[in-house]
């Protein structure tokens, strides 16, 4: 089994929805994956910048339930971060973010498949630790990357756009909702265009989120852009539901030997829209089952059609 030691932050949600008391809940995007690919019995470890405090061992707890461990080192922040989840009527969240951010530690070596994105790909001081973490990786493992991008922590889409594309660059599988590419490129960017623009920054497969609508993925090697219908499901909210998408579509990528290695790396340059459609298509099964829950609840392999 491949073992993907994923990077990132690891917080506290505290959902509160229109109508009804605040929830807490274990998160953060990384955090999220790791989970996701835990359940889907892909071994995961995490590598975070939280404290050992009370929200602290919530998050330990809610790791450990799921044989996901936490990097050596990764508990040395002065407060375990949180994020304010506010759901509007259609159960879409927007968020008020409390944390820092840094990699204050050594990182493993030993990995077949290196996540990252978020918080953690653009927030200083860990941004730079982790931008040399996924150029370093590359010797031996195959790299994937979620922009993710949070504006109140980040800045303006002007002052990251380029460090983000850099990170694009040093990956293999990028994944990014369409939120995310109007913020970056404005609202009339074509998708379309955006994606095969990543393609030839370095990434085999590039893939856009669009909700319920399905996802637009780009296959570097023949140039193709295809549209994948979404499922209709009934949704409690949307927290979690791209971090869902992107644990899918690492399970399928790796359950095809598409990922986990350097020679993986070669094999996903290759691989052609029928290599790669089945993994798409688990991510947007795994997402529609954690939409029609309540927080940041990945589906088990048990639980997929």
């Amino acid at each position: 089994m491949v073992d993907t030691l994923v990077i990132g932050e690891a917080l506290i949600d505290i959902v509160r929805p229109v109508d009804g008391q605040p929830q807490e809940y274990v998160g953060g995007s990384p955090l999220n994956v790791a989970i996701g690919l835990a359940r889907l019995q892909h071994p995961a470890r995490l590598a975070a910048y939280l404290a050992d405090d009370a929200y602290g061992e919530l998050i330990i707890g809610h790791l450990a339930a799921d044989d996901v461990p936490l990097v050596e080192g990764s508990l040395g922040a002065q407060r375990t971060p949180t994020a304010m989840a506010t759901l509007d009527e259609t159960g879409s969240a927007t968020y008020e973010f409390d944390l820092a951010w840094d990699l204050p530690y050594p990182l493993p070596g030993d990995v077949g498949h290196l996540h990252t994105g978020s918080i953690a790909a653009a927030l200083q001081p860990g941004a730079e630790k982790v931008a040399a973490a996924m150029l370093a990786a590359r010797d031996h493992a195959t790299v994937s990357f979620d922009p993710n991008p949070r504006p109140t922590l980040i800045g303006a889409a002007h002052e990251v756009r380029a460090g983000l594309e850099q990170l694009i660059g040093y990956s293999d599988v990028v994944k990014a909702s369409d939120e995310d590419i109007a913020w970056l490129y404005g609202s009339d960017a074509d998708p379309a265009q955006v994606l095969a623009l990543w393609g030839q920054l370095g990434p085999s497969l590039v893939v856009m989120t669009r909700g319920g609508d399905g996802a637009l993925l780009h296959v570097s090697s023949t140039g193709q852009t295809v549209s994948v219908a979404g499922r209709s499901v009934s949704v409690v909210d949307t927290v979690g539901a791209g971090d869902s998408f992107q644990s899918g579509l690492l399970s399928g990528l790796l359950d095809a030997g598409l990922l986990g290695s350097a020679d993986a790396r070669d094999r996903l340059r290759r691989a052609d829209l029928s290599q790669l459609r089945p993994a798409v298509d688990r991510a947007i099964e795994t997402s529609a089952i954690t939409v029609s829950r309540a927080g940041a609840n990945p589906p088990t392999r048990a639980e997929l059609g």
